[in-house]
């Protein structure tokens, strides 16, 4: 691994002559930065790593970045680093590597980036990857340990910092170069152990991970702001959803890094798909509108809201049966959300709710208590998905955590999660009476566990449906009004 490989150049590149090229080499400032003050991130970045290093005495442990991923021939998609990364260092360089190697009395931590682009050398303006003159310009080794708080190396050392026969643990699959330099023989088992733990520490999030959480929250609930304003467009246009998406998307960019997942702009019997993002249908004046939206912010957290909306404004008698189900099982969810509660209780709450509600009408050819019965969940031809998860740097995050962390755990203080159970009556299904056949209602919030209780980050959105036919009203009739929940005056 070094940072004297052949460039990345394109076949269309214009040639350079030798007069060029030295031509090129010669009278550059060096611009450096002034003193660029350290990033929010850095002190919590540090006691992160500290705990990592307490559960992990004695040995070396490597967590690439990540690299650059092809989107097609020559175009790369846009970076994000990967989120264990990311948490214990702020970095957002791809092919970086943060290494902590033992020490007698811990961890000596070490950030390997690549430094700044060269004037001595043609990488600044032939690679197309790398190239200051192609991507911008990136930190000198000494402005990211100040920004980022750590000792800084250039990727040419990694590889001699890698040998020798120290016990290594490797967070592996996110760089295949640094993936070929630690041997796995007779590791596996620990690399797993360490994935799964460095998933595990994320799981009760400390207070500065709580406000770029919210920041991330305030964002999308003006984002659902922006969206109400644009329907009348998206119903005027062939494909209505990708306009919802369009709109969503310029908030996201606006005031964060971009998305934290791909948006589900559901209208119709698109909403009774869980993960439709194909966003290709029109938006119907009578249907709903299933909105299913994050933005990440700047610091790469992700808010994860939902909202059903009535595209006309105002739910039909049937629509409204359907989604004050929805919301009195997530009512149930939310209420179950507390400090020694199991992580399932929430679920299993909303879901006697929602088979309550289908027996009520006649959908269930058995009881509530019998179709709630492991063996039967006759329940869930209706509704298909868990009523939750956590919620972080990762849309669904934690993911690795082994089941008694996260499953199978205990809620407590710091938890951040969604509460979003939902109904799913497809157009084809003849158990439903023909008005309910393509509906699709999800209500989903994101929730902070505190002391005694938990409080609801995305109540700048209304919840209820009358709620929410009186908030789309005002919008609708008076496009002027500031946007709920934004925490800039953009226009």
């Amino acid at each position: 691994m070094t940072t004297k490989k052949p460039l990345h150049t394109g076949s269309h590149d214009l040639p350079v002559s030798s007069a060029l090229a030295e031509f090129l080499m010669r009278n550059w400032e060096s611009s450096p930065r002034a003193d660029p003050p350290p990033q929010s991130i850095a002190p919590w970045a540090a006691k992160r790593r500290d705990r990592l290093s307490a559960r992990f005495p004695g040995e070396r442990l490597v967590v690439p970045s990540g690299v650059l991923k092809v989107r097609s021939n020559d175009c790369d998609y846009r970076f994000r680093p990967h989120t264990a990364f990311s948490y214990l260092s702020g970095g957002t360089e791809p092919g970086s590597v943060l290494i902590l190697e033992p020490t007698a009395s811990g961890h000596e931590a070490v950030l390997h980036v690549r430094p700044r682009s060269p004037r001595d050398t043609g990488e600044f303006y032939r690679d197309r990857r790398y190239g200051e003159i192609w991507v911008g310009r990136r930190a000198t080794l000494e402005e990211a340990s100040s920004l980022l708080g750590v000792a800084t190396q250039g990727l040419d050392d990694v590889p001699a910092r890698l040998n020798g026969a120290r016990p290594t643990r490797l967070l592996r699959g996110v760089d295949p170069e640094i993936d070929a330099l630690v041997d796995s023989t007779g590791r596996e088992e620990a690399d797993l152990e360490f994935a799964s733990f460095l998933s595990e520490m994320r799981l009760v999030k400390d207070e500065w991970e709580v406000e770029q959480l919210q920041i991330a929250v305030d964002a999308t609930a003006a984002g659902f702001t922006d969206v109400v304003r644009a329907l009348p467009k998206a119903v005027r246009h062939p494909r209505g959803e990708r306009w919802v998406e369009g709109v969503f998307g310029l908030r996201a960019r606006l005031e964060g890094n971009g998305l934290g997942y791909e948006t589900i702009a559901a209208a119709g019997a698109h909403a009774c798909v869980l993960h439709w993002i194909a966003n290709d249908g029109p938006v119907h004046p009578g249907d709903l509108l299933l909105l299913d939206a994050g933005v990440e912010s700047d610091t790469l957290y992700t808010a994860d809201i939902t909202r059903t909306l009535p595209v006309s404004g105002t739910f039909t008698a049937a629509q409204r049966d359907l989604y004050d189900l929805v919301l009195a099982a997530q009512d149930a969810g939310i209420a179950a959300v507390r400090p020694g509660a199991r992580f399932r209780d929430f679920h299993l709450a909303a879901m006697r709710v929602i088979a309550e509600g289908l027996h009520s009408w006649g959908l269930l050819p058995v009881t509530p208590d019998e179709a709630l019965e492991p063996e039967s969940g006759l329940f869930r031809r209706y509704t298909w998905c868990s009523s939750g998860h956590m919620l972080g740097l990762d849309v669904h995050d934690c993911a690795v955590a082994r089941a008694e962390q996260y499953l199978d755990g205990v809620l407590e203080a710091g938890h951040v999660l969604t509460v979003e159970p939902g109904l799913y009556l497809q157009p084809d299904d003849l158990t439903l009476p023909p008005e309910l056949r393509g509906v699709g209602v999800r209500i989903e919030d994101d929730l902070v566990v505190t002391q005694d209780g938990a409080r609801l980050m995305s109540s700048a959105l209304p919840r209820t449906a009358s709620a929410i036919e009186t908030w789309m009203g005002e919008l609708l009739a008076c496009p002027c009004v500031p946007r709920r929940g934004s925490r800039r005056n953009w226009p």
